[in-house]
């Protein structure tokens, strides 16, 4: 799937004449600022303008759109969901999509070879009639009088409708356009747009605890934008009960109480020739554990998604996310095994979350309550099931490794170089940090995401450069030069690299760790894909930072040994009446000298579920031991019994 074109330039920061003529209801506004500093202080003067002008209390409206852009403008791009500005006022038939996710590429998303392959041909319906929380900028411009272009693409205007949006709310609710920010609550949540009280409540409780911890950050317009924290606010949250808002369908929902959950069951149900969907049933983690969470995004829009995985002929995930509240739709139990990685070994061992989003449109962005909701949720599932929170468990579908070598080509790139993993890491609590010095052997990939811009193509056209952007990823060469070659990646058939959005060829991302295999000057080299990889590190303005661990190395006498896409059994541990599975290895090789980074150590494990009926169900477990490893941009898995184990200090 593909976004809409985007122009970087389109977006005017102009202040709307209505706001920029308003200059006593100013208060951050210095006597007799510079041009620089007037520049600089233009957005919190909107905020302060909007706010006066509205009867919003300044706080609240900065906390609202903290929540939903963290006040970036984004250039007057929408988001996934049409949502535009730093107050995120959606107009989103602007950003319907077309294709989901699951049906965009050649990968079988079940993955498992002892089943013909699931390959879906569906599209995503288009809603008839959009919820209201998907069309809140031309009710913004019926309150505020200015146009929807202005309320797109000018961010002073988008300020002004967000206000004007709260003040209708607050009064929608009977209650005073009060200075005081602890009177906001239920305006607060009806502004979410959720349709839901828990929902609204869970979005309203986000917004107080920005509104209590306060924050300070430049956005990505150059603005700086500061929010004093109030720790003792305590708002009304009795007002709730009177914004008839429905109560949601929570079901036996698995979810921490601090998101709103929902239950829409995916359909387990037999038809056609003894096929059945969209899932197995399965006891995790009695059975068989759970060791990784699955990071997607949808390729489509919410309603249109969750009418796919409510169909028994599609494929299916645990959990989909919504973009304008972070609100979540549970679909599969965590004891079942859900169909969404194109890796039968990970499906086995995960859990998959959809979120509504698209890889190729960098300005397509996600909202802050998304990222939020998501961390909270990857949280409470780590603790549950003891999943640890590295880049080697958490993994974006595009770090599943493809499980034969006929399937590389065709795995999924999604979430994308857009995701931000560095901040979703600093929401889960585990941010990543310079562990050791640098002598410690291996380096964590961790740019600047907002100044770090690769260039990418192929995000509307092939072969076009995509917009400007922000990324989490760093680009890979084959010398410490930038004219040199990048990298090719040998499991795509001797393919050239190049720099395409969906080209995962010579790419890192942040949060993987890697061995270091040399350094020189700005530059240095990590072992990837079998090869010395170079990438640009400046200590002026670093790409990864130093740390230290175990890492695997063929072996002594080996030269090389092989590396898989699945930890299976040997064949030996197989019971009658399931027939073994090839233990293949993929077309690389780990080879003498090269090290690569230990995640974890497991057995031999295969799910046996082709039937319907769960009576013939079952886990095989060998006793042939690996060790999974960030081997290229996926992970992989090598034989225990091929590999010595050691530290990653050099010395």
């Amino acid at each position: 799937m593909r976004g809409s074109a985007t122009d970087p330039n389109r977006a005017t920061r102009r202040v709307v004449g209505t706001l920029a003529g308003t200059a006593l209801l100013l208060p951050l506004l210095g006597a007799a600022p510079s041009s620089a500093e007037d520049a600089s202080a233009g957005l919190q003067r909107a905020f302060a303008a909007a706010a006066a002008e509205y009867h919003v209390p300044q706080s609240v409206l900065l906390g609202v759109s903290y929540l939903q852009s963290r006040w970036d403008t984004h250039a007057g791009a929408p988001s996934v969901t049409g949502g535009y500005g730093p107050m995120h006022l959606t107009d989103a038939r602007t950003a319907l999509a077309s294709a989901p996710h699951h049906s965009a590429g050649t990968e079988d998303a079940r993955g498992d070879s002892a089943r013909a392959a699931l390959l879906p041909d569906a599209r995503i319906p288009v809603p008839a009639d959009l919820p209201a929380r998907l069309e809140t900028l031309p009710k913004a411009a019926e309150l505020t009088g200015l146009s929807k272009q202005d309320l797109r693409t000018d961010p002073a205007a988008n300020v002004a409708g967000g206000a004007a949006l709260l003040a209708a709310a607050q009064r929608d609710l009977g209650e005073p356009l009060s200075q005081d920010p602890a009177e906001w609550y239920g305006a607060v949540a009806r502004f979410s747009g959720a349709d839901d009280s828990a929902t609204a409540a869970a979005y309203a409780n986000d917004v107080f605890d920005v509104l209590r911890t306060g924050g300070e950050r430049t956005t990505d317009a150059g603005q700086r934008i500061a929010l004093a924290g109030r720790p003792k606010l305590a708002p009304d949250t009795a007002q709730l009960a009177r914004a008839g808002l429905r109560k949601p369908d929570a079901g036996d929902t698995e979810c921490p109480r601090t998101v709103s959950c929902e239950w829409i069951p995916a359909p387990y149900e037999e038809f056609g020739d003894n096929d059945y969907g969209n899932h197995d049933l399965g006891d995790r983690p009695a059975s068989q554990s759970i060791k990784y969470i699955v990071i997607h995004d949808t390729e489509g829009s919410w309603e249109g998604v969750l009418n796919l995985v409510q169909d028994p002929t599609y494929v299916s995930w645990n959990y989909t996310l919504r973009s304008t509240d972070g609100h979540i739709a549970q679909h599969v139990k965590a004891k079942d095994v859900a169909w969404h990685a194109g890796n039968w070994y990970i499906n086995a061992k995960s859990i998959g979350l959809e979120h509504e989003g698209f890889l190729a449109n960098p300005d397509a962005w996600y909202t802050e309550a998304m990222y939020r909701s998501s961390a909270r949720l990857v949280k409470y599932l780590s603790v549950k099931y003891g999943i640890p929170l590295d880049r080697q468990h958490i993994l974006g579908h595009e770090n599943v490794p493809g499980p034969t070598t006929s399937t590389v080509a065709g795995m999924h790139t999604d979430p994308g170089p857009y995701w931000d993993w560095r901040h979703y890491f600093e929401l889960l609590g585990h941010p990543f940090r310079t562990t050791a010095p640098r002598q410690g052997g291996l380096v964590t990939i961790r740019p600047d995401y907002a100044t770090n811009r690769p260039q990418y193509t192929g995000c509307v056209t092939k072969g076009v450069p995509c917009a400007s952007h922000g990324s989490s990823e760093v680009r890979l060469y084959s010398a410490p030069d930038e004219s040199s070659a990048l990298v090719t990646d040998i499991g795509l058939g001797g393919r050239a690299p190049t720099i395409d959005v969906n080209d995962l060829s010579s790419r890192v991302s942040t949060g993987q760790q890697y061995a270091v295999a040399g350094r020189d000057g700005d530059w240095t080299a990590i072992w990837y894909l079998g090869q010395k990889a170079w990438f640009r590190n400046p200590a002026s303005s670093p790409t990864a930072v130093n740390a230290a661990g175990l890492v695997v190395t063929p072996k002594k006498g080996l030269g090389s040994v092989p590396v898989y896409g699945r930890a299976y059994p040997e064949a030996s541990a197989y019971p009658a009446g399931v027939p073994a599975q090839a233990v293949s290895p993929l077309p690389y090789k780990v080879p003498e000298g090269q090290t690569y980074v230990i995640g974890d150590r497991v057995p031999g494990e295969y799910y046996y579920a082709v039937t319907f009926t769960t009576d013939s169900h079952k886990v095989v477990v060998g006793k042939d031991r690996y060790y999974e490893i960030q081997y290229g941009h996926r992970v992989a898995f090598v034989r225990a019994a091929d590999v010595d184990v050691k530290p990653s200090v050099r010395r």
